[in-house]
């Protein structure tokens, strides 16, 4: 294996990359955000690292959840907000009914650029280049919108920036607090099922709390009840930005992005003799990497032996996301791993393979296939002798309207009342915790199983 350097990525073919016509602009700008301040740290890292290691281990669950694309115009404090009280509320579900351990990951404070199908875009009689995130042009259809910007990533850091402040404020000022639990259902899910439900463990999370203060064991003061810790993650894509954002730390000498706490590649970009693996095979966050279809035990071997040579729990999560064909592709996969004694964080994204296109021309994605992909995720982990270790999803705290099904039978007719994404469908709150309450089934009945064995 070659030496790696923060630059080496540079010497490799790279693809889903904007083509920036101001070449002298886009290195002013990178220049500008090497000498910003970090917007996470080494130790946080190290710790979401540990934290991995117990779900690889099965003693914890991961929970990756969170916009598809962040916008600049969206940005505000009430949808941040009500975004974690969404990642809170599924996480307590996972925790209480499903008795195990939550680590909370944000599709959060960077997830600005998004991979595309084509370069282009097609209205009428107009080509224009395809919308790529906020952090590289504008979803208006102009040339002037359409055209990539280098001062955009500039805006990224400074949102991910408030982001961040506003999600550890939350996390540690008394929103996560325990005591608090009946005020993170979100006003528009209290009348539905699944915030029925909700509402009923909470009851029953209050008074287990108030029957141990009874006791004489004062719980306001400790951390485990009056915060939590989210982490941020998002696709690292743009990597003229990952690389001004990796930071060398001084205690170790090691190399960190200090853009999230966790990165992924996807399944466009992760091809290993490319420059995304390239880049990602050389820092020490923990790493996520989506498999469709298309991965064989050979890929994943390949990855593996690049991403984490020295086989360290925790370091590398395989994201899978292969919708009708799970059946058929994952236990290669899991099997292959397990015979070379792989260390692997094993996770389930539900949405990308269940994406369809309506009569009308709408994106949208079935909440039945969603759940039927995560029912075959988990059966096939318990069939192969594995751990079912997380769920990543794009979701939103966020009224919408843009995933047909679920408790709420949202119909194709209704998708349009409330579809707000720039790119693609999420699930929304009632839907979340809708699948948050069918994954704490899945993790009893695992639990179960294992106790019998």
């Amino acid at each position: 294996m070659k030496a790696w350097d923060i630059k080496s990525w540079r010497k490799k073919n790279i693809l889903q990359q904007p083509n920036y016509t101001d070449r002298q602009k886009l290195e002013n700008i990178e220049s500008a955000i090497r000498a910003f301040p970090p917007l996470i740290f080494a130790d946080e890292v190290r710790n979401l690292t540990k934290q991995l290691e117990r779900v690889c281990e099965g003693k914890a669950f991961l929970l990756q959840g969170g916009d598809c694309a962040e916008s600049f115009a969206e940005f505000n404090a009430v949808n941040i907000q009500d975004t974690l009280r969404l990642i809170l509320q599924m996480a307590v579900v996972l925790t209480f009914a499903g008795s195990c351990p939550v680590v909370k990951v944000g599709r959060l404070a960077g997830q600005f650029a998004k991979p595309r199908s084509s370069d282009t875009e097609i209205i009428g009689n107009i080509e224009l280049p395809s919308y790529r995130g906020d952090m590289i042009n504008d979803i208006s259809f102009s040339m002037e919108s359409r055209n990539p910007d280098p001062e955009r990533m500039s805006r990224a850091y400074n949102q991910s920036a408030s982001t961040l402040n506003l999600l550890r404020a939350f996390a540690k000022g008394g929103l996560a607090d325990l005591h608090q639990v009946h005020k993170w259902n979100l006003e528009f899910v209290k009348g539905s099922r699944s915030g029925k439900k909700f509402q009923d463990m909470a009851d029953r999370i209050g008074e287990a709390l108030e029957f141990m203060e009874a006791c004489g064991i004062s719980l306001k003061d400790t951390p485990s009840i009056k915060e939590t810790t989210v982490y941020t993650s998002h696709e690292a894509l743009l990597l003229n930005y990952e690389e001004a954002l990796t930071r060398q730390d001084a205690a170790t000498g090691d190399w960190y992005d200090c853009s999230a706490h966790m990165l992924w590649i996807g399944e466009r970009t992760r091809q290993p003799e490319n420059a995304h693996i390239e880049f990602i095979r050389g820092i020490k966050n923990p790493v996520g990497v989506k498999a469709g279809p298309s991965m064989t035990p050979d890929d994943l071997m390949r990855l593996a032996d690049l991403i984490n040579p020295e086989n360290i729990s925790g370091r590398l999560t395989i994201i899978i996301r292969m919708g009708d064909e799970i059946t058929e592709k994952l236990p290669p996969l899991i099997r292959k791993a397990k015979s070379e004694g792989r260390k692997i964080v094993w996770s389930s994204d539900p949405m990308h393979s269940n994406t369809v296109i309506t009569d009308n021309d709408i994106k949208t994605r079935s909440f039945n296939r969603i759940l039927e992909e995560v029912k075959n995720f988990f059966e096939i982990q318990y069939a192969e002798g594995t751990h079912a270790g997380g769920i990543h999803c794009e979701m939103t705290g966020q009224n919408v309207t843009e995933c047909i099904g679920g408790a709420q039978a949202i119909t194709e007719k209704e998708l349009t009342e409330k579809y707000y994404t720039s790119c693609d469908p999420r699930l929304n709150a009632n839907q979340a915790l809708e699948l948050s309450f069918l994954i704490s089934d899945f993790l009893k009945t695992a639990k179960n199983r294992k106790n019998l064995q």
